[in-house]
């Protein structure tokens, strides 16, 4: 191996995939990034081609590494992080999918998980999984593929035959990071965090749940095998004649926010982030204890360690808060995202306006499928000042929502908030979370916090980082935003939930 080593990152997100390597000091030396097309065949459905993901994902690798001047020989390791719960079904020899990947913000499997509920077992599910039964886990999305898949993707094969042959372990089932270790390796694996979101994985045993599988029609031939975040034994090597050159182990994979909070260094109970992406998740270590909520959060799986237990979180999933500045973008209030933060600033008050985005309904503490997005407030004078800061206020307020929820489950009081992700850019944001939540909030100097994650992962593994605590060494802070006295805050916060509850069960089967 040469002398200079790195370690690289795949990030495959929602809207794109970049390509980070990492030196020792967990600094950024080559960096590349790929959109991919966002697809919508019908109201609530939104699809990714895989074979789109995958090219990307090779092309950033090898543009980053030549921007760079490095060769391959030199990552002692990649690590993977997804956007999770998104969810694909391929063919295991020809490695071709039978159907575009069924995005985690997809709602047409709505109507199965209200049969759920109607049955009542939702309880067992909550109990079981530690997740809130909804549209956006796995498991309703790979029971819509084997029912539904196109099989005519298969080659030849006739409409009946997808189930026989997923029995058959013919086929593949996996979130993004078992396919991107798939066309990297050739092993089917996925990771303990990625394994806790699909809503077939038994968080306290650790194991697929027989009874769940029954429940989705999901086969146990189309599983793939769970392994720790960070594995000493690597989920397995790239191949040597192929596109890298090289043969680097594939040693650490997390789902995005989980990915997050490792590279936030949040490695204790009681640590949290929180992370602006598409949407926000709110992430507390709750050590290894995996802690029931009552307040419409998920008890999820944080990472595991070859070798240890598993650390386990509560999460709050806020599904809409970076994708609502986008939609700024779509109604051209705004020409690009850093224009919010002036516009927000150039009006002392949203005038009354609240907007709440839940374009594809509500998570955490809310979780209801049917709310829709909602502005309440306007009048005659509102301008699109008002809207921007309305929107970011939404933002803002639906952390607290996760935030107090939090609290009340775990007892714990927010000492302070570790933020990523690209919203946190906008300093106007950070000073106003800071304010309605009422703690500091912390953003760090390296701000690729999800890349970063998966790259610990995967050095640990190959002991390119010793320990833990190197990690913590590595982590800088970039500015803190200490929460200033804000008299009416707690009055927008009340108004905040009235809105909320105007966007409730909004929509109907035939809008949807």
């Amino acid at each position: 191996m040469h002398e200079r080593t790195y370690v690289g990152a795949i990030d495959q997100g929602t809207t794109g995939t970049r390509f980070i390597v990492f030196d020792h000091g967990g600094q950024p030396v080559a960096n590349a990034y790929e959109t991919h097309e966002q697809i919508y065949p019908e109201p609530g459905w939104v699809e990714h081609d895989p074979e789109e993901i995958w090219e990307n994902t090779a092309a950033v690798i090898e543009r980053a590494l030549d921007d760079a001047g490095i060769d391959a020989a030199q990552l002692a390791a990649i690590g993977i992080t997804n956007q999770r719960e998104t969810t694909l079904v391929w063919d295991r020899e020809s490695g071709q999918p039978v159907y575009n990947a069924i995005v985690w913000q997809d709602r047409r499997t709505t109507d199965r998980i209200e049969g759920l509920e109607r049955d009542g077992k939702d309880d067992w599910i909550r109990e079981t999984t530690g997740l809130e039964p909804d549209a956006y886990f796995s498991a309703t999305k790979v029971e819509w593929l084997l029912d539904n898949a196109d099989p005519i993707k298969l080659r030849r094969m006739r409409p009946e035959d997808v189930r026989d042959r997923a029995e058959a372990g013919e086929l593949c089932f996996g979130t993004i990071d078992s396919w991107l270790i798939y066309k990297l390796t050739g092993e089917h694996v996925t990771d303990v965090t990625n394994a806790s979101r699909t809503m077939l994985f038994d968080i306290h045993e650790m194991t697929w749940d027989d009874d769940l599988l029954a429940e989705f029609g999901v086969p146990e031939a189309v599983l793939p095998e769970v392994r720790p975040s960070s594995d000493d034994d690597y989920y397995g090597t790239t191949d040597a004649e192929g596109f890298l050159g090289a043969s680097v182990p594939v040693a650490g994979a997390l789902g995005d926010q989980q990915a997050a909070l490792f590279g936030q260094t949040c490695f204790d109970a009681g640590d949290a982030k929180n992370t602006y992406g598409t949407g926000s998740f709110m992430l507390m270590n709750t050590g290894e204890e995996a802690v029931s909520s009552e307040h419409g959060l998920l008890t999820t799986v944080g990472f595991q360690r070859s070798g240890e237990p598993v650390q386990y979180a509560l999460e709050g999933s806020i599904f809409i808060t970076g994708a609502a500045i986008e939609w700024l973008e779509d109604l051209t209030l705004i020409d690009d995202p850093a224009e919010s933060e002036a516009l927000a600033r150039s009006v002392d008050s949203t005038d009354g306006v609240y907007v709440v985005p839940a374009f594809t309904g509500l998570g955490a503490p809310h979780w209801d499928q049917r709310a829709r997005g909602t502005i309440v407030g306007m009048t005659r004078g509102t301008r699109r000042e008002h809207i921007v800061r309305a929107t970011l206020e939404s933002i803002a307020f639906q952390t607290r929502d996760v935030a107090e929820a939090m609290l009340e489950d775990s007892g714990i009081e927010l000492s302070g908030l570790r933020v990523d992700g690209g919203a946190v850019k906008n300093n106007f944001l950070c000073q106003l979370q800071a304010d309605v939540v009422g703690t500091e909030i912390v953003r760090p100097e390296v701000d690729e916090t999800t890349a970063l994650g998966a790259a610990y992962a995967a050095g640990l593994a190959v002991d390119y980082w010793e320990s833990l605590e190197a990690l913590r060494e590595n982590w800088q802070i970039d500015r803190e935003f200490e929460p200033a006295s804000d008299a009416d805050v707690d009055e927008r916060y009340g108004r905040w939930q009235e809105a909320v509850e105007r966007s409730l069960d909004w929509a109907r089967d035939d809008e949807r």
